[in-house]
């Protein structure tokens, strides 16, 4: 059991100030590709509700190119605090990308400087910038001039392990306009293998006079609070802990405001969330937002007998309906599963 020092308590309950804006929470929704889409973002919020999300990453080449804005930059002008990130090599469509971003409603402008996926550092951009310092500060500069809101930076602590230059990188992105750094404690080459090294995070924070926030390795309320403590970062932004699981953002943020637990969710609340987020994808998406939905529900389906058989069938279905069916089964199953066991308690009682 974790417990927070009234000084720590004290000092994560103030809103978190990016530039102008002000947040009521220290905990933030990573932008994830293929997953913080408006459907994802709304069961986020549900439970984290004054937190900052993210949208997916959005090409400025793509969105050079095209005359109407895709899907993945549509934001519900309730979902406020709000982010569209960016990517791209280019300081020049990096800027036009966030003239359009504040257009569809971002209250900021996070700038991806971290994603180690090929397709996108062979073309110049995500982590491959922590290569390129120059380039980097130039984007930086670029969009800070074209819009009114604060632009941030997510990023990692280097290229590989002989490479770590994330202190001078992350001064360099202050210099350059930046309001806030996100610092994914690995380096590009160990993706997301290995542990995450927060030592680096509290580094960063010593060096900076803008907000650090820790990002890595964020699971669960216990691992936050641990992390803030090392680093002394100003929030915790939760990534892959958060699939099949949007209620993580909501439990770290409510013991951070109060010092006491939620209790967790049931694996048959679970299912039920798993259930709703098929049926708005399908309603949002059609056909693309069921086979979306297939990895969604094999991250829904843990933690309970039969979830295994489970996630083998939810990854193969075709339709909202045979997914549907799917859940509604598993629920069942656990809820004549609790009966019998409540039902054997009461015998042992009698």
């Amino acid at each position: 059991m974790v417990t927070l020092s009234p000084s720590l308590q004290a000092r994560l309950t103030t809103p978190l100030l990016i530039g102008n804006v002000a947040v009521k929470s220290r905990v933030l929704q990573s932008p994830l590709s293929g997953v913080t889409d408006l459907v994802f973002r709304r069961l986020v919020r549900r439970y984290a509700p004054e937190s900052m999300m993210y949208t997916e990453m959005v090409s400025a080449t793509e969105l050079h190119h095209v005359k109407q804005m895709p899907k993945i930059m549509e934001v519900d002008p309730n979902e406020r605090p709000i982010s569209i990130q960016l990517f791209d090599c280019r300081p020049d469509f990096m800027a036009e990308a966030a003239r359009k971003a504040v257009e569809e409603g971002a209250d900021t402008i996070d700038i991806n400087m971290g994603c180690p996926v090929n397709k996108i550092t062979k073309k110049g951009g995500g982590s491959s910038l922590l290569r390129q310092p120059k380039v980097a500060e130039a984007i930086v500069q670029e969009v800070v001039k074209a819009v009114h809101v604060p632009v941030t930076v997510k990023t990692r602590i280097g290229w590989n392990d002989e490479e770590i230059v994330i202190l001078d990188f992350a001064k360099r992105m202050q210099d350059a306009g930046a309001q806030m750094i996100t610092v994914h404690g690995r380096t590009r080459a160990q993706g997301y293998n290995g542990n995450a090294r927060w030592e680096w995070i509290g580094r960063v924070k010593e060096v900076l006079s803008i907000p650090v926030i820790a990002n890595g390795d964020i699971f669960s309320v216990e691992a936050a609070v641990q992390c803030l403590q090392q680093t002394g970062a100003d929030g915790v932004m939760c990534s892959r802990g958060t699939l099949g699981y949007p209620f993580l953002v909501g439990e770290i943020d409510y013991f951070l405001k109060t010092g006491e637990n939620l209790a967790p969710p049931t694996p048959i609340q679970r299912l039920e969330c798993a259930k709703e987020h098929l049926q708005a994808l399908w309603e949002y998406k059609g056909d693309r937002g069921i086979r979306q939905a297939r990895k969604h529900m094999t991250w829904y389906a843990k933690g309970f007998v039969g979830a295994g058989q489970l996630r083998a069938e939810l990854s193969l279905i075709e339709s909202v309906q045979q997914g549907v069916d799917l859940i509604d089964r598993a629920i069942a199953q656990l809820v004549n599963g609790y009966e019998i066991i409540e039902e054997n308690q009461l015998a042992i009682a009698q």
